[in-house]
């Protein structure tokens, strides 16, 4: 049976507390922040611009959408475009609390952006480009999970849960995508 190690608790509450209020100009970073401040915000704001397309996309998508059997699409568009301005508030309201300015400026917004705005005009290709822009969505979170890590905890936890969201959103227009054609592109259990 192997030993169990307790670590002891380490933290002088006494030095904690000197610290918070010699640093107080410093906000909600500590000492103990591990990451690259500006570099994170250079990265959120990528982020943020992403979100900011995904929104406008799905969003215009749930107005064009037309068609007989529209209406579940339409109401599947707008759930998802709801979502991603949820993730952009999360993201905005990280950078500033990493001492930076949401950039929100609608100039060059398609170039900071993983995903792309798209142009579909019919309703398969709508939920197609909002699949494929899905798929992106949760490699580049993937990504930056593991580029945050244990650096930038905070931002590492708010990413998670976007992309559990986004992995939800691309199975929805996975199983949208197959209602319209009819052939999984996933394979089935086995």
């Amino acid at each position: 049976m192997s030993e169990t190690v307790v670590k002891p608790f380490l933290s002088d509450v006494k030095a904690l507390r000197k610290r918070a209020r010699a640093h107080i100009e410093a906000g909600a970073l500590t000492e103990s922040y591990k990451g690259d401040v500006g570099k994170a915000i250079e990265i959120l704001q990528n982020v943020l611009a992403t979100e900011i397309v995904c929104v406008l996309r799905y969003t215009q998508n749930a107005i064009a959408a037309v068609g007989i059997d529209s209406e579940s699409v339409r109401e599947e568009f707008m759930e998802h475009a709801g979502e991603e301005q949820e993730h952009m508030m999360l993201v905005a309201e990280r950078i500033n609390q990493l001492g930076g300015d949401p950039n929100f400026n609608p100039e060059g917004l398609a170039t900071r952006s993983a995903s792309e705005y798209g142009s579909a005009e019919t309703l398969v290709d709508m939920i197609k480009e909002n699949l494929i822009a899905e798929r992106i969505a949760v490699e580049h979170y993937r990504e930056l999970i593991r580029y945050f890590a244990d650096d930038d905890p905070t931002t590492r936890v708010m990413l998670e849960a976007i992309l559990a969201k986004e992995e939800e959103h691309a199975s929805d227009m996975h199983d949208l995508l197959v209602a319209r054609e009819g052939t999984p592109f996933l394979p089935g259990p086995n």
